[in-house]
């Protein structure tokens, strides 16, 4: 049976203000149904460990993302995520960043995720993520000394979807200029459209509208 690390978010506010925040919750019920779906297994990790900090779970009108949510080993895995320096990166076939503006504060300079994907990597696993997730790539550096984007496209929340969002005056960076600085290349479409950039094994999505195609992506990989 293949199987998914999502690492997620210890930190649960938007920056440094009060406004409750943390992993985004349809960007991860999305893409993890399309993984359920292709019967694919998964684990939730983050930095500490423990409890994680979820927003976005009352969207009546999002029946994956409220059918998942209620699901016992979904809540489980939330309210017991392992924490990195538990986690064996040769026991997972690809990896995958939910977004949600959390991880801006802590896995967007985490060097132990960091370390652990970029293994994975050249070994020859997949590394996804969706919205916000692509920070987490920002830090992963490989073997040779470069940096993973260095030479691979991307995308990511663009500044219009901040500005959307009402957003971008709080939060601790600019995700789409720290791309467009560090990848080989950043490509958007239009606000809250569906977009996935394939890059050999790495694959990002652009917003939420994009967990379920990221999801697709990966399983696409796993499967060939």
């Amino acid at each position: 049976m293949k199987k998914i690390l999502i690492p997620v978010t210890n930190h649960a506010t938007l920056g440094t203000t009060d406004e409750a925040n943390g992993t985004f919750a349809p960007e991860l019920t999305h893409a993890l149904q399309v993984f359920l779906d292709a019967g694919f297994d998964y684990d939730i990790a983050s930095i500490s460990g423990g409890a994680v900090p979820v927003y976005g779970t009352d969207m009546p009108e999002d029946a994956v993302n409220t059918q998942l949510l209620a699901d016992a080993t979904l809540q489980a895995k939330l309210a017991n995520s392992i924490p990195v320096a538990q986690v064996d990166g040769d026991a997972y076939d690809a990896i995958f960043y939910p977004g949600g503006f959390g991880l801006l504060s802590d896995l967007a300079e985490n060097e132990d995720f960091a370390a652990i994907s970029a293994k994975h990597y050249e070994e020859g696993g997949i590394v996804a993520a969706v919205c916000h997730g692509p920070a987490a790539l920002l830090p992963i550096t490989l073997s040779n000394g470069e940096k993973l984007l260095a030479h691979t496209a991307v995308t990511g929340f663009t500044r219009e979807e901040e500005v959307d969002y009402g957003t971008i005056t709080n939060i601790p960076f600019l995700l789409e200029e720290a791309l467009a600085r560090n990848a080989a290349r950043y490509s958007k479409v239009q606000p809250w459209g569906s977009f996935v950039v394939e890059d050999d094994r790495v694959i990002t999505g652009q917003n939420p509208a994009s967990a379920h195609a990221v999801g697709e992506a990966v399983t696409k990989h796993l499967n060939q």
